[in-house]
């Protein structure tokens, strides 16, 4: 199946338009940085490829995804600590992904079909997967945490069929089965792997934690040591760039730690407009991108 090819945007300090976006994560993914691919592009070009990339917090992983199929860096290392979700990552790169696959594509969504997906007993990875997308598709928001439930009217008021795409989520995985030699994935703490590679000049991270005001209504880890988070990323000797709520208190780190920040208009699942904070060593390339 061919490969998308991400083709250039024309920027304003306006919002990304997504749709403009190709869309490559089998996630429909609560906090997810669709919006942020061309930034992300722009800053990882400039090494050539000469470049070993890796997303401590991956989640739905779309800035992981679009470095392995723009072929932007050597290798593409993908971490999660949540346990559903590396199930999703550790089928999709395994033996059994194309089963995965057609497991999705055949899957006939009702409220029944669905009850009885939940109540099976979970015996491998790939079971794990399978209920771990169904939520993520189907419950309000993508949102995997306790507390979330399936959506009722829908999109159109179509129900839970209009969530759920399976020739798009079986081509995306198919996709990603093409590739996937290129991405190596971890369940695993983000800090120790952080930790593990500070002194790697050839690593290049971007780091998406869950956020200080909404990370504990989306996320099941969601609790974060930002104050130690920034500690350790002001000792990386690659590069790397990290995206945070718009907060005061993660200004401060950020200032503390002499690092660059800059406010960049997204817009939400809810088409509501507003900023998050990018951070840095020196982001004069997105001020110029911003401002192109």
């Amino acid at each position: 199946m061919a490969q998308l090819k991400l083709f250039d945007v024309t920027f304003s300090k306006r919002p990304v338009n997504v749709s403009s976006v190709p869309q490559r994560s089998p996630f429909r993914y609560p906090g997810g940085k669709t919006w942020f691919v061309p930034y992300a592009v722009r800053w990882l070009k400039q090494y050539q490829g000469n470049i070993n990339y890796i997303e401590p917090f991956a989640g739905g992983g779309i800035i992981g995804l679009t470095c392995a199929f723009e072929n932007l860096a050597k290798s593409v290392t993908l971490v999660e600590l949540d346990a559903d979700i590396a199930a999703v990552w550790k089928t999709i790169l395994g033996e059994q992904n194309e089963i995965f696959a057609k497991k999705i594509l055949d899957f006939e969504i009702s409220r029944e079909n669905i009850e009885r997906e939940f109540s099976k007993p979970i015996l491998s990875d790939l079971d794990r997967g399978f209920i771990t997308l169904l939520k993520n598709r189907l419950h309000h928001g993508g949102i995997l945490a306790d507390g979330a439930g399936l959506i009722k009217n829908g999109e159109s008021g179509k129900g839970l069929k209009s969530r759920w795409y399976p020739q798009t989520l079986y081509n995306r995985i198919i996709n990603i089965i093409e590739i996937k030699d290129k991405i190596s994935f971890i369940q695993g703490d983000a800090f120790e792997i952080i930790q593990n590679y500070t002194r790697c000049k050839d690593a290049v991270f971007f780091i998406d934690p869950p956020y200080t005001t909404a990370g504990k209504r989306l996320y099941t880890h969601h609790q974060v040591d930002h104050t130690r988070l920034f500690e350790l990323v002001s000792r990386i000797e690659g590069d790397f760039l990290i995206t945070y709520d718009d907060s005061n208190e993660i200004e401060s780190l950020a200032q503390k730690h002499c690092l660059d920040i800059e406010r960049v208009p997204m817009k939400t699942t809810l088409h509501y407009e507003k900023y998050e904070l990018v951070i840095g060593r020196h982001l004069d390339w997105l001020r110029e991108f911003l401002n192109s």
